[in-house]
């Protein structure tokens, strides 16, 4: 192993961890005494249809995000994750600043979400949800919900939250009663699915990231001088 054998540097002082966190855009990385190349900023949407797991591997031999990705050779990673049967608008990135700085609550990035759900659901609900419930001793609130459409057997709602819990969107619905058949995320920020098809992705130009992000960091592209 390369580290083992104390042939890497990250920012002139060897590696001596091969589980030591680095963040690639960030950090110099020599091997051997020369300098390797930063990888590129690669930001990616990708339509998850249900049935697919948002996980490089499963334990269960189920299909991951990461079969539908084909031609991609950077390693790149999703930025938060949809359930199994969630489907929408996921991104995948190789920009840890981006990352991070898109699942940070303090970035206040909207997820839009539609929702099915079982029963009848009133405006009274609907605005309990945004005042928040307690659910297993933690507050979950959306910041809007709206329903669209609504009969004795199911409701139709659109859902807008910013902060990015744990299947929040399905917790807070069965704890208002009425628990989710089917779940979509239709928009992240000022990104949109668009016509985009269950199981196809595209990159992401630097000009949609600005539109959709625009007080995302900047991805860092200066390669420090070698110490």
């Amino acid at each position: 192993m390369l580290i083992a054998a104390g042939r890497v540097r990250v920012d002139g002082v060897a590696a001596t961890h091969p589980a030591a966190l680095v963040v690639p855009e960030r950090a110099a990385i020599e091997i051997d005494g020369v300098r390797q190349a930063r990888p590129a900023p690669l930001t990616l949407i990708l339509h998850k249809p249900r049935s697919v797991v948002t996980t490089r591997a499963d334990p269960q031999g189920r299909r991951t995000v990461y079969h539908l990705l084909s031609g991609i050779d950077a390693h790149v990673v999703p930025v938060g994750r949809l359930d199994f049967a969630t489907s929408g608008l996921l991104i995948l990135t190789n920009d840890t600043r981006l990352a991070d700085w898109l699942t940070d609550p303090r970035s206040q990035v909207p997820r839009v979400y539609l929702a099915t759900v079982r029963g009848r659901m009133d405006d009274d609900t609907a605005a309990r949800l945004v005042a928040g419930l307690r659910v297993d001793g933690e507050h979950l609130a959306a910041d809007a919900a709206v329903v669209r459409k609504a009969s004795s057997k199911e409701s139709h709602l659109v859902l807008t939250l910013t902060k990015g819990k744990n299947r929040e969107v399905r917790r807070l619905l069965a704890a208002a009663g009425h628990p989710v058949t089917r779940l979509r995320r239709v928009q992240y920020g000022g990104l949109t699915l668009g016509t985009l098809a269950p199981g196809a992705w595209r990159p992401l130009t630097e000009a949609e990231l600005a539109r959709a992000f625009p007080g995302r960091p900047q991805p860092s592209r200066r390669v420090p001088r070698p110490k």
